[in-house]
């Protein structure tokens, strides 16, 4: 199964549809990194995906490993999981009321992110809201903080991305790194200036913020391990220690897992954390893959804090689609079946994978340091360890567009930025793999021979 080239066959069905897409959508596109302007080249309309594979509209197969951004943790349309959409399709699409099912997930995900058993155990999570979408849930997590504490300002992390709400898009990783903007036009100054942009693992920084604004500090924003920027893990103890310095201060900790969030084990990132160091942060934000594939987030925390949302208390929030039943209905098969052999086999995919693209640009001669956070892991064309943000756009990122073509073109679709995550699944079998680590010397040849592009 081969692929089109960089530039596209003219005459294709994928050309043609790309064409359609761009006259009536900015870009092509409904989400900017989809739009191929980092690495060059036409986009891939995909046509349908299964398993560990998606297939583009000229009927040509790739192995994913971009997962959907991170939900397809079972593989695409499991097929117990269609099945129970299926059937909740059938009863309805929507219903702006309340249904069994949203209880049902906010259940499974309480019980989920625990540290522990019997009463002894370690349970951040008291109540669920749900949502549509990560930015939503990240949204109303900030205002929720906000209206807990009384205070305005914000701290996040420079490479850390937790969507495009107005205050959150300054130096925020994702597609705003990819496509080298440094914050949104459109943003007023005045509430851009409501957000303290500080270093990732430095607490130098936020000891300094916290002292330069007394008092005013609302909370702290942060991925549970940055992904957006590349991998950046953070330091150890450096979420426990957050914790610590914003609770002495009487400001929260929101911890965005909505991509390591069951992506990353059963109880995300946090689990994988707290297990060894236990910390408590006040609030969490979920996505991805609470919601099978399906649009749907979430934000949890302890009662006293959730009950201030409306219509219990004071902090507004809502949305006609939020619980939306079919999305509810994925979420709860893909978590009921994310059992621990799930988790085994994405871990044991992802370590070949990276290990693979490890070896094939080391035998190429190429500088690069794969990084890691549980099973997610990326690539940055650099000798020295990417520590933060800085670090990460400090990179022979010009390597990277040929690389990821030389995989395009051999039938393996990687993402299509060099600042985002890998994504393997439980249904990337040996034969998938297999074809990634074949593909693989010829990319980092790819890379080895790149150049700056010139003015």
């Amino acid at each position: 199964m081969g692929a089109v080239s960089e530039s596209g066959d003219r005459g294709s069905a994928n050309a043609r549809a790309v064409a359609r897409a761009r006259a009536v959508l900015p870009g092509g596109v409904d989400s900017p990194v989809r739009a191929f302007g980092s690495v060059g080249g036409l986009p891939r309309t995909i046509a349908s995906a299964r398993g560990a594979y998606v297939t583009d509209v000229d009927g040509i197969a790739y192995v994913d490993l971009v997962g959907s951004w991170g939900p397809a943790l079972l593989g695409h349309a499991h097929p117990e999981v269609v099945d129970a959409v299926r059937t909740a399709a059938s009863r309805g699409l929507s219903f702006g009321a309340p249904t069994e099912g949203e209880a049902e997930l906010a259940e499974l995900v309480i019980d989920r992110v625990r540290v522990g058993s019997g009463g002894g155990a370690l349970r951040p999570l008291e109540k669920m809201r749900f949502v549509s979408t990560g930015t939503e849930a990240t949204m109303t997590a900030i205002r929720l903080a906000r209206g807990a504490t009384g205070r305005d300002l914000l701290i996040k992390f420079a490479g850390h991305y937790h969507g495009h709400s107005d205050g959150l898009l300054a130096e925020s990783g994702s597609g705003v790194a990819t496509l080298g903007l440094p914050g949104s036009v459109g943003v007023p100054e005045p509430i851009a200036g409501l957000t303290l942009v500080l270093p990732y693992n430095d607490l130098d920084a936020v000891r300094a913020a916290f002292a330069a604004h007394p008092g005013r500090i609302a909370g702290i924003i942060t991925e549970a391990a940055g992904a957006n920027a590349g991998i950046l893990a953070p330091g150890p103890g450096f979420n426990r220690a957050l914790v610590e310095l914003a609770h002495a201060e009487g400001a929260l900790v929101i911890l965005d897992e909505v991509l390591t969030g069951f992506r990353v084990g059963p109880a995300g990132w946090w689990g994988l954390e707290a297990a060894a160091d236990p910390y408590t942060p006040d609030l969490f934000t979920f996505g991805k893959v609470i919601g099978g594939g399906m649009p749907l987030a979430g934000l949890g925390g302890r009662a006293e804090l959730m009950d201030l949302l409306a219509p219990l208390g004071p902090v507004y929030q809502a949305g006609t689609l939020s619980g939306n039943p079919l999305a509810v209905t994925a979420g709860i098969a893909t978590l009921r079946l994310a059992d621990a052999d799930v988790y085994a086999q994405v871990d044991a995919n992802a370590t070949r994978v990276s290990a693979a693209v490890d070896a094939a640009l080391t035998a190429a001669g190429v500088p690069h340091v794969v990084s890691h956070a549980g099973s997610l892991f990326s690539t940055a064309f650099r000798a020295d360890p990417v520590r933060d943000y800085a670090d990460a756009r400090a990179q022979d990122a010009f390597r990277y567009p040929p690389f990821f073509h030389a995989l395009l073109d051999a039938g393996i679709a990687p993402p299509p930025s060099v600042f985002e995550a890998w994504f393997l699944s439980a249904a990337h079998d040996d034969a998938a793999l297999s074809r990634v680590e074949e593909a693989l010397p010829a990319a980092a040849e790819a890379a080895a021979h790149a150049r700056p592009r010139t003015a």
